[in-house]
């Protein structure tokens, strides 16, 4: 079983799923604004999402506004990497 971080959502799982599974992305890619709706989230939410996955070290910034998974992400979804672990990274000194 994942074990996410207590500021990870249900959303967070499907976006780094859908990465995993179809490649780099956009939040507008990602979102049911996009051309093949893959979630059903605004792309507002899906680039604030996904910025913060990239923070946490999950997803990382390719170019602006186009986000891949990371080896810890490949992880988190293999269960071999306890997200409890991450901090908020909203909440972390810069």
């Amino acid at each position: 079983m994942r074990q996410s971080a207590d500021w990870m959502t249900k959303a967070d799982e499907r976006i780094l799923e859908v990465i995993r599974e179809e490649g780099n992305m956009t939040p507008q890619a990602l979102s049911r604004e996009g051309t093949t709706p893959r979630i059903d989230i605004t792309r507002k939410y899906a680039g604030r999402r996904c910025r913060k996955l990239a923070k946490a070290g999950l997803l990382r910034k390719i170019d602006r506004g186009l986000f891949g998974i990371t080896e810890r992400g490949v992880a988190f979804l293999d269960e071999e990497f306890d997200a409890r672990e991450l901090p908020d990274p909203d909440t972390d000194a810069e």
